[in-house]
C-alpha cells in the first residue's frame, strides 16, 4: 500500500498494489496494522455501501460531534468524483475543498479524518460506493453544506442541470448559514 498524503492535515490518498493475471486480480482493500503504522489508529464500526446513477449527487455531509465520523472511502464499480471540504477552524486549509477521481479501475481510496464535510458525484453510467466510518449513523447530529455553495468554489465536473439531488441534499444549508463545530 502507498499512503499519498495531501495538502490537507490527515487527508491521505491510498494505493493498493494489485496483482492481476488473465483471471481478475486481487489486492488487499484494507490491512489494519499498515493502516494504523501510516494513520493512526482508527477503529472503525460501521461499513455502508450505495449504488447510483449518472449524475447523482449525495452530500456534502458530516455528523458534529460528539457523533462525527472519519471515513475510509472507495468506488467499487464505475467512476466517481470525491469531495471534501476542511471544516476544521483551526486548519490552514479551512474552507478549502480537495477533489480526486475513485473508480473501479484506479482502486484508489480515501481516509477522511474527522472534521470534513464529504460529497461526492457519479461519472459513470452507474457506480457502487462503498465506506468504512468510525463512529455510527446518529440522525440528530447530521449535517451538511450545499454541493453548490459559491463561497466553496468546487468544480463538479457536470453541467448543473445534469446533477440529481435528494430533497435532503437540495435543502442543506450554505458555509456561510453554518458554524462549523470542529
Amino acid at each position: 500500500m502507498i499512503f499519498n498524503r495531501t495538502p490537507f492535515h490527515g487527508l491521505v490518498v491510498i494505493e493498493r498494489k494489485i496483482f492481476g493475471d488473465d483471471r481478475g486480480y486481487f489486492f488487499e482493500s484494507f490491512r489494519q496494522d499498515e493502516f494504523e503504522k501510516e494513520i493512526g489508529k482508527v477503529s472503525f464500526v460501521q461499513e455502508n455501501e450505495s449504488k447510483s446513477t449518472y449524475g447523482v449527487l449525495r452530500g456534502l455531509h458530516f455528523q458534529k460531534p460528539p457523533y462525527a465520523q472519519a471515513k475510509l472511502v472507495r468506488c467499487i464499480s464505475g467512476s466517481i468524483l470525491d469531495v471534501v471540504v476542511d471544516l476544521r477552524k483551526d486548519s490552514p486549509t479551512f474552507k478549502k475543498s480537495y477533489t480526486t477521481e475513485l473508480s473501479g479501475t484506479n482502486k484508489l481510496q480515501l481516509f477522511i479524518p474527522r472534521g470534513f464535510a464529504h460529497g461526492f458525484l457519479v461519472l459513470s453510467e452507474e457506480a457502487i460506493f462503498s465506506y468504512k466510518v468510525d463512529n455510527i449513523y446518529a440522525p440528530n447530529y447530521d449535517s451538511g453544506l450545499r454541493y453548490d455553495d459559491p463561497e466553496l468554489l468546487i468544480d463538479w465536473k457536470l453541467p448543473k442541470e445534469s446533477v440529481k439531488l435528494s430533497e435532503k441534499d437540495r435543502s442543506l444549508p450554505l458555509f456561510s448559514e453554518t458554524d462549523s463545530p470542529f
